[in-house]
């Protein structure tokens, strides 16, 4: 029946309002109220439009944004898992068979599927910036997090991910928790000259007020 198909699609990723960011989590950020998987797939969207009209890209961005739409799906049953828990070989895995299981009673689970594969092979020009668009996103909600005082540094007893020689080769390096993720990121994720300069911009400037210093200027 169409109208149950397209009800019982809607509430299973209706989930990922109510599924944190594991990340944060992680690293024990102090907000009454902290991002879910819903709100981050939304930053993804918007912030590869902003880029895309800004920067002069050959992609179609109609199908990035339905990459990043969908970028997330498999968390409804798997959760949100880091790179710093699976490998991204089992996660695929896991992922894909929970996608299937999502969109079984769709009539397009076909063209859902080829767009995730697309998004997790990353080959082509569009699935490496949605790629890049899901990285740059997370710093930069870690940005603002870190400019609210949102994360002590000195509180991560338990975090494993802050344990990581990588993570710490930065911290040492940066001594800020945003700013080693920014440089963490431009190193492991080989991003483009602009991904680089908004990385960099974000890194040397406070973001959380940008409209008020833009207003200001």
């Amino acid at each position: 029946m169409k109208e149950q198909n397209v009800i019982e699609y809607y509430v299973l990723c209706n989930k990922l309002k109510n599924v944190i960011r594991t990340g944060w989590l992680d690293w024990n950020v102090k907000k009454e109220r902290i991002e879910s998987v819903a709100e981050h797939i939304y930053g993804t969207q918007m912030l590869a439009l902003a880029i895309y009209s800004e920067y002069d890209y050959k992609i179609d961005i109609k199908k990035v944004i339905l990459m990043l739409a969908l970028h997330e799906l498999e968390e409804i049953k798997i959760g949100d898992l880091t790179p710093f828990q699976i490998t991204k070989e089992e996660k695929k895995k896991l992922g894909h068979i929970a996608v299937k299981e999502i969109i079984k009673n769709l009539n397009i689970k076909e063209d859902i599927e080829n767009i995730i594969n697309e998004f997790d092979e990353r080959e082509t020009t569009e699935a490496l910036f949605a790629h890049h668009i899901d990285k740059l996103e997370c710093d930069i909600q870690c940005k603002l997090y870190d400019e609210e005082n949102s994360v002590d540094l000195n509180d991560q007893k338990e975090n494993k991910t802050y344990n990581n020689k990588e993570v710490q080769k930065y911290l040492k390096k940066e001594k800020s928790w945003s700013k080693m993720w920014l440089e963490f990121s431009q190193n492991r994720y080989n991003y483009d000259k602009n991904f680089k300069a908004i990385s960099n911009y974000i890194k040397e400037n406070n973001i959380t007020n940008i409209d008020n210093n833009k207003s200001e200027n």
